[in-house]
């Protein structure tokens, strides 16, 4: 739709309609016990889009954010797109030099930094001609909220056209550099609204939000299907079982990474009585073992609802709210979003159960990266299908299932092996937690399929033998791992994806014999 006097697709808009008719309704209590209402959100959120407007920031401007999760922080969201702008969320674990590149690439027009951190980054920002540079601290403190307080809340939202941009995601960027994900109202407001139905909001949900907000997942997952909705969240600072489960008689939903789930498991208090209260369980931003998903069923009765999604999409399948939630599937296409599993080397569609890479198309799925036309072309087909990078396949009941990462694949002897595959094995021993498989330069093989494995504390536990016994067992010779390795834990990053690229370049003189630099 395009902007005109009387009509805006501004996402904010969309929200504020779905805002209770008591504005005294809470919106968020934090852990400390502060209830922030939708009238307090509300007029919150007009006077930062004020102050944003005073500084100078027109439509299509961006602002960067470098803060830890507060709700000011979701405010500071809220405004930035009230008030025409494109809201930049950045990890507060980046580094100065990471957040230089971020700010040289995106040229925010205001960036918001922690407190302690802004005067470190004051010459970076300078250097990146970022014209405000402001404080947020967690508590409402800084320079933003101390600029914002006092200022007229009475401020008319933005005309914003449905292809206008509302924020962009910078991917992780373990390989090469990060590319920023330009994400539209549109598709924010069409997978909000998807979610919100798909997973049967109710009038009475609470949501216990223990993410982190920088990602999509917290974000535009959690927060936006609760604005739809109208009602609460439970604002933690960052997961801890005991609070969680101290909370859950107060929840219905609890939106988490599968780290969430696992360590609820270790905690003696997880038990039915203890989740009789909650709705549902839903897990994503890294796949979820299927014996956590067994597990959790036993001890709560609860089937854990996983779904699959990118920084460029948001949500692109779901387990469904009413059937079966199959442990190791993501679910079916969500309403709106084209699933499709194609051949690498042909681009021809596969069938059932064949496996090639995943590409998808609907109105969620954004418009390209960031001043990157040429990557743009490479991954956004002609016909508006996005390849995902991931390897899959869709079986005969319509279920999607991830394999892996099309760079996780391994090619040994000119096999190609499916690090998933390898792990299902693997995982499926007693006394194993997990398992990561990668490939690491092998002279004869070209790679060599190696496993790396957590093991369970306090059990007899398998060796390298044993493990590679099993899978000799179950798996054609070159898919069995020439070595395994046992560690105390996986190297994740933060939304609990093992991180392979570390355990390749920790393995990668494994069988070559060359020394480290």
């Amino acid at each position: 739709m395009a902007d005109t006097d009387t009509a805006s697709d501004n996402i904010y808009d969309l929200f504020r309609s779905r805002f209770p008719a008591d504005r005294s309704r809470p919106f968020v209590e934090t852990d400390d016990g502060r209830v922030v209402t939708y009238g307090d959100l509300d007029t919150l959120v007009g006077r930062y889009a004020r102050l944003l407007s005073d500084l100078g920031l027109k439509k299509g401007d961006r602002v960067a954010v470098q803060v830890e999760k507060s709700v000011e922080n979701i405010v500071l969201y809220l405004a930035t797109v009230r008030a025409g702008g494109v809201f930049l969320p950045l990890n507060p674990a980046y580094t100065k030099a990471e957040v230089e590149y971020f700010l040289t690439d995106a040229e925010p027009h205001v960036f918001v930094a922690k407190p302690e951190t802004a005067e470190g980054l004051r010459e970076t920002a300078d250097k990146a001609k970022v014209a405000h540079l402001l404080t947020l601290g967690t508590k409402g403190d800084g320079t933003l909220p101390e600029r914002a307080a006092g200022l007229d809340p009475d401020f008319a939202t933005v005309l914003a056209s449905a292809d206008d941009l509302a924020a962009i995601l910078y991917t992780s960027g373990t390989t090469g550099r990060s590319k920023g994900a330009m994400m539209s109202h549109r598709n924010l407001s069409s997978n909000a609204l998807t979610l919100h139905q798909y997973w049967g909001f109710q009038p009475n949900d609470v949501l216990l939000h223990a993410l982190p907000i920088f990602h999509t997942h917290g974000l535009f997952v959690a927060t936006n299907c609760m604005l739809l909705n109208g009602t609460s969240m439970l604002f933690l600072s960052k997961f801890d079982a005991d609070q969680v489960l101290k909370l859950m008689p107060r929840a219905t939903v609890m939106m988490g990474v599968p780290t969430f789930y696992t360590r609820l498991l270790a905690h003696p208090g997880l038990t039915k009585e203890a989740t009789a209260h909650m709705r549902l369980f839903i897990s994503g931003s890294a796949p979820l073992l299927a014996d956590t998903h067994k597990e959790f069923s036993a001890r709560t009765g609860h089937a854990i609802l996983e779904r699959y999604g990118m920084t460029e999409t948001g949500m692109l399948t779901s387990n469904p709210l009413n059937g079966d939630r199959i442990p190791g599937t993501v679910g079916f296409p969500l309403p709106e979003v084209s699933v499709r599993v194609v051949d690498p080397e042909t681009g021809r569609e596969l069938g059932t159960d064949e496996i090639g890479i995943i590409e998808v198309k609907g109105p969620n799925v954004f418009s390209g990266y960031w001043r990157m036309p040429e990557k743009t072309r490479q991954e956004i087909k002609p016909d508006g299908f996005f390849i995902t990078g991931d390897v899959g396949k869709i079986d005969a009941r319509g279920y999607v299932h991830i394999v892996g990462r099309a760079k996780d694949l391994i090619i040994s002897g000119g096999f190609n092996v499916y690090p998933k595959e390898v792990e299902t094995v693997i995982d499926g021993i007693d006394g194993v937690v997990e398992s990561a498989v990668v490939g690491v330069p092998h002279p004869d093989f070209g790679e060599a399929v190696t496993a790396v494995v957590l093991r369970k504390p306090g059990v007899i536990a398998p060796d390298e033998a044993a493990v590679i016994a099993v899978c000799k067992q179950q798996l054609a010779n070159f898919k069995v791992p020439k070595r395994v390795f046992f560690v105390d834990e996986l190297p994740r990053n933060t939304m609990g994806k093992v991180q392979k690229n570390l355990l390749r370049d920790a393995h990668k003189d494994l069988f070559t014999g060359a020394k480290a630099p």
